[in-house]
């Protein structure tokens, strides 16, 4: 798909990318239930994950020219962007790392989870990066109410992802003998979603302070914020599109 500055077409491409990837999402769950093949979850996984850093995360604007001297906005938008990238790509490593303790304590084996609540979650996050990125694309073409009532949206939608990972699926989990303190298996799903919901919960913060910038009118001209606030979103979401196949669906579940 191109690079396109047109509305329509951004727009369009939001929905392109946000169907490949429910799609994507009920394959992995299909096959996780039917066959539970590592090697194709692993590459559903990665795909998903390239679909959003490409497309949502703007990843390539990295290399865009930037005109004006180094006192332009567009040129300290582009300074702003590398170091934003730079401390998502040392946090990615925070993430790695978890990834990695689940995998050596676990292995092929992984928590008895509700499958449902988890394919639940999974899809409002999902759905919440759409409308973060019709958010994004609308204060990018002038249109600020749009961008308020998705933006709005998104932070609903997070809002009932942290809710439903914290006040649903933890308090099942504990109910169920995953316990933080008892044996690896709840030592690994505790700090690894308890990590991610630390970072949507400051994803939300972040989100409400671009909200209430917007209806103020400060991003009409100058809109960046909006776009560091979208890609740290974006990369919430690149988590756990990791995270959902490694704690509810590789590997054979402990009863």
């Amino acid at each position: 798909m191109a690079h396109t500055q047109n509305k329509r077409s951004m727009l369009n491409q939001g929905v392109f990318i946000f169907v490949y990837l429910a799609v994507l999402t009920v394959l992995e769950f299909l096959v996780a239930l039917s066959f539970n093949s590592t090697a194709v979850l692993v590459a559903v996984a990665l795909v998903k994950g390239a679909l959003v850093v490409y497309y949502y995360m703007h990843i390539y604007k990295l290399n865009a020219e930037h005109e004006g001297d180094h006192h332009s906005y567009e040129y300290k938008s582009g300074t702003n962007r590398v170091g934003l990238w730079l401390f998502l790509v040392s946090d990615s490593f925070v993430f790695g790392g978890l990834l990695v303790m689940r995998m050596n304590l676990l292995g092929l084996t992984r928590p008895h989870l509700d499958q449902t609540l988890g394919l639940f979650v999974t899809a409002i996050l999902l759905i919440s990066s759409f409308f973060m990125n019709r958010g994004e694309t609308m204060i990018a073409n002038g249109d600020r109410r749009g961008f308020l009532a998705n933006t709005l949206i998104t932070f609903l939608l997070g809002l009932g992802f942290l809710i439903g990972v914290v006040f649903v699926e933890w308090p099942n989990a504990i109910h169920e003998g995953i316990k933080p303190d008892n044996g690896p298996a709840g030592a690994a799903f505790f700090m690894m979603t308890g990590m991610h919901a630390f970072h949507v919960f400051t994803g939300l913060i972040f989100l409400a302070i671009v909200w209430f910038n917007g209806r103020r009118g400060l991003y009409d001209e100058k809109h960046y914020p909006v776009e560091a606030a979208a890609v740290y979103w974006h990369f919430v979401d690149v988590v756990w599109i990791v995270f959902y196949p490694a704690l509810y669906l590789v590997g054979t579940a402990i009863v």
